[in-house]
Parts: structure tokens; C-alpha cells; sequence
């Protein structure tokens, strides 16, 4: 009876987001025909109307706007220039940050494959030796680290399993096991802030400055690791006050951990380095797209990788990705971006006040609906208002800091179903971290990036 309830209310759920999604399309194709006089603009209004409803609504999945994206723009706006053409549609989206997020997944799978990730899961929780304080750390510290190269659901998933033999030992109402499953929450979302390819919007955001301030691995990595660091202790601290966590416990102080093997060791290395050719691509030149594809080659040359597991990389967020790279380059090559930039007076508001407002709306929009979404649509509209790459990049940033909710992302909704976790546990630490990590990136944001060399 619960299989059959759960399937109605998933097809009443289904049936509100396609009716939702119906009501505005309809609404923003009416607004578009008779607001917008420019043939161009107003096609270029009604594609990114389809693509940010299809985002924002999930009616369809991640990777189909991307398509419509490449099916209207030719077919809408082709008649109006030449490079509105399929060809130079389709070479907005071929930018060299997909092959670096290509890498990242390649090394992913790698390191499922071969138990890397489980390894380092439970490696974290054996050397708590029964803290629980200790263990909180470990676990936070272990899921951030996950997320930084992987995907934060495979990050999660990962470190609720290796902790499930604590988590069914005790009530799910536990003080101390609320407070690891939001730990894992927490870390899952904030790790991906750290690196380049730690989650989708840090990818448009490069992709977006590139052509004026090309971003390597480690100028990202030098400002966005101790930004990571401070929010993650922000939250902790936020944590231990709110569950009152101390004290010990003996249940997974025998928790084994098993060594990698031959092959892991060999992904092991692989891993390492090419995240030392990425950090030191300063002093090599070889960009850190260029070594991610060499990281995939020499793992599928090797045998390392196999050919099922082509089917295991994230190619629908890869093109989720290209989507959004290539609707940011819709709206500035249509001249959307100049006349919304126009439209909006921010000349008397000063730059931290504009920095926190397009901040906290991209946080807000991640919170509610998708954080592809709201730097997609968020990025090309400050570019005309800010024209600095900080900028772009302040707002990819932000995006990361919308969890409060159970919806907001995916780790939030695993832990919540692990049950036990309620919508205060979610909204209070979350509400808290993402105003004061706006207030934070807006105001010390451009100061820091103008030191590692980021205008």
C-alpha cells in the first residue's frame, strides 16, 4: 500500500511541476512577443525561457534544455545572423572546461571502482578512536575532501554508508546522529566550492571570464580551499552548539579499512599526479583541461578504466554543463545582456551592496530550485552590470551556499530520508551559513581575488 501511495503522490507531484512549467512558458513566451520590440532579443528571451523553466521546474531531465538550447537557437534566430548557425551553436558549448570536469569524473569512477573513496570514508571514522567530537570533524573533513574531486551525492552516499553501522545502532532522533548526518550534508555542499570541478556552476563561472581572465587550477583553488575551511568551521561550530556533541563511543572503533590494491594504488598515483600538474600548471604551461584528458587517456590506455565504465561518467551533468555555458553565450551574443543591464539602475548602490544582493539571489534561487539555473541566469546578467571575472565567480560561489532546505540539494533530501532529521535541524545552520557566507563573499570576495590575481 506505501509502494502504491508514494507512486500517486510522485505522479500528483509530476503532473504540478509539468502544469507549473506550462503556466510559465506561456507566460513568459506572451510577456516576450509583446514587451520586446528586438527580434533578436526576444528570441533569445524565449529560448532562455524554455531552458531556465525546464531547469528550474525538473519537468524533464538536467540535460535536455541543453538540447533545446541547440535545437531553437538555430531554428529561432538563424534568419536574423550567421552566427546563430547550428555549427557556432553547438562551438559555444565545446569549451575546455568539460574536458576538466571530464577528468574529475574519469578519476571518480576510479576511485569507486577500486574502493578508493571507501577506503578514505572509513580510514576518517577509524582514527576518531570513539570522539564523537573527533568523529564529527573526521567525517565533515572526509565528505569535503570526497566532494572536491566527485560528485557531492557520491560523496554523501558514500559517508552515510560507511557510517550506517552507527547510524541503525541508536534512535533516529539522537542528538549526535542528527548532527553527522548534517555534517555530511553540510560537507558534501561546501567541498565543491574548493576546486574547479568540485560541482557545475564553478565550471560556468571559468568558462564565462575565460576569454577575458583565463582561471588555472591553482589561483581558483588558493582563494576558494580557505573560504571552503572557513565555512566548514563555521559550521561546525554551528553544530556542536546546536546538538551538544561530546563524549564517546566504542561502535565503530573496529571499523575495518581496507587497503587498495594493486589497481588502486596505480589510480592512486594517477590521482596524484595530476593534481600536482594541475597545480603546477603556472610553472609547466600545459592547461588543466589538457592533463585532464591525458588523466582519462591513461586510465582507460592502462585497463585501469574499462569500457562500461564510459557508462558510469556523468555525461548528463557534462552536458548539463555545456547548457548553461552555451545559454550565457546566447544572451551576450543577442545583446540580452547589454539591455538588462540598462534596464536595472545599480550605478547608486555601492560594489558590496550590488556584490550581496546578485550573492544572496543566486544562494535564494539554488535554495528553491537549481543552482545551474541561477548562475546561468545570474552570470550574463552581471557581466553587464559588473564586468569583473571576481564577480562571475563570487556568484558560482554563492550558489554553493543555498542548503537550508530539504530540496535545495541532494545530499539535504538523503540525509533527510535517512530519517530523524527535521526541517529546523535543515533551515536553522542553513539559513545561518548562507546569509553570513554571502555577507562574507561579498564583502572580502573581490579583495582576496585581486590578490591571487583575479581582477
Amino acid at each position: 500500500m506505501s509502494r502504491k501511495l508514494k507512486k500517486v503522490g510522485d505522479t500528483s507531484q509530476r503532473h504540478t511541476r509539468v502544469l507549473v512549467a506550462l503556466i510559465l512558458l506561456s507566460a513568459w513566451i506572451s510577456l516576450s512577443l509583446i514587451w520586446i520590440q528586438e527580434p533578436i532579443i526576444r528570441g533569445a528571451m524565449i529560448v532562455a525561457g524554455v531552458c531556465l523553466t525546464l531547469w528550474l521546474t525538473e519537468v524533464v531531465p538536467p540535460y535536455v534544455p541543453t538540447f533545446a538550447l541547440w535545437v531553437l537557437t538555430p531554428l529561432l534566430l538563424v534568419r536574423f545572423s550567421d552566427r546563430f548557425q547550428l555549427i557556432q551553436v553547438l562551438g559555444w558549448s565545446a569549451n575546455p572546461v568539460l574536458a576538466l570536469f571530464l577528468g574529475g569524473f574519469a578519476l571518480s569512477v576510479a576511485a569507486t571502482r577500486y574502493g578508493i573513496d571507501s577506503f578514505i570514508a572509513r580510514l576518517a571514522i577509524r582514527l576518531s578512536r570513539g570522539s564523537k567530537l573527533l568523529l564529527l570533524i573526521l567525517t565533515m573533513g572526509a565528505t569535503a575532501s570526497l566532494s572536491m574531486w566527485m560528485s557531492n551525492i557520491a560523496a554523501a552516499a558514500m559517508m552515510i554508508a560507511a557510517l550506517r553501522p552507527l547510524l541503525a545502532g541508536v534512535s533516529k532522533g539522537d542528538s549526535f546522529r542528527r548532527s553527522l548526518l548534517m555534517g555530511i550534508a553540510i560537507s558534501a555542499n561546501f567541498g565543491g566550492i574548493a576546486s574547479p570541478i568540485g560541482t557545475g556552476p564553478n565550471a560556468i563561472a571559468i568558462a564565462a571570464v575565460s576569454s577575458r581572465h583565463p582561471i588555472t587550477f591553482i589561483s581558483w583553488m588558493v582563494f576558494a580551499v580557505p573560504l571552503a575551511l572557513g565555512l566548514l568551521t563555521l559550521a561546525l561550530l554551528l553544530l556542536v552548539v546546536r546538538f551538544h556533541v561530546g563524549g564517546t563511543t566504542s561502535k565503530l572503533s573496529n571499523l575495518p579499512a581496507k587497503t587498495p590494491d594493486r589497481g588502486g594504488r596505480a589510480v592512486m598515483i594517477v590521482f596524484f599526479l595530476t593534481v600536482a600538474a594541475w597545480l603546477t600548471e603556472p610553472l609547466h604551461g600545459t592547461p588543466a583541461a589538457v592533463v585532464a584528458l591525458i588523466a582519462t587517456c591513461g586510465l582507460f590506455g592502462s585497463g585501469l578504466l574499462k569500457r562500461e565504465d564510459l557508462a558510469r561518467i556523468d555525461w548528463s551533468t557534462l552536458l548539463l554543463i555545456a547548457g548553461g555555458i552555451g545559454l550565457g553565450t546566447l544572451l551576450e551574443q543577442s545583446g540580452t545582456i547589454r539591455a538588462a543591464s540598462v534596464l536595472i539602475p545599480w550605478e547608486p548602490l555601492p560594489q558590496v551592496g550590488r556584490l550581496f544582493i546578485l550573492c544572496f539571489v543566486s544562494a535564494l534561487i539554488s535554495a528553491l530550485m537549481s543552482n545551474t539555473a541561477a548562475v546561468t541566469l545570474l552570470i550574463p546578467l552581471a557581466a553587464g552590470i559588473d564586468p569583473a571575472p571576481s564577480t562571475a565567480i563570487l556568484i558560482a560561489i554563492a550558489a554553493s551556499l543555498g542548503i537550508p532546505f530539504v530540496i535545495s540539494t541532494p545530499p539535504n533530501a538523503m540525509i533527510y530520508g535517512e530519517g530523524g532529521i527535521s526541517f529546523s535541524d535543515l533551515a536553522v545552520p542553513g539559513l545561518i551559513l548562507m546569509i553570513l557566507g554571502c555577507v562574507l563573499v561579498s564583502a572580502t570576495g573581490p579583495f582576496v581575488l585581486h590578490l591571487v590575481g583575479i581582477p
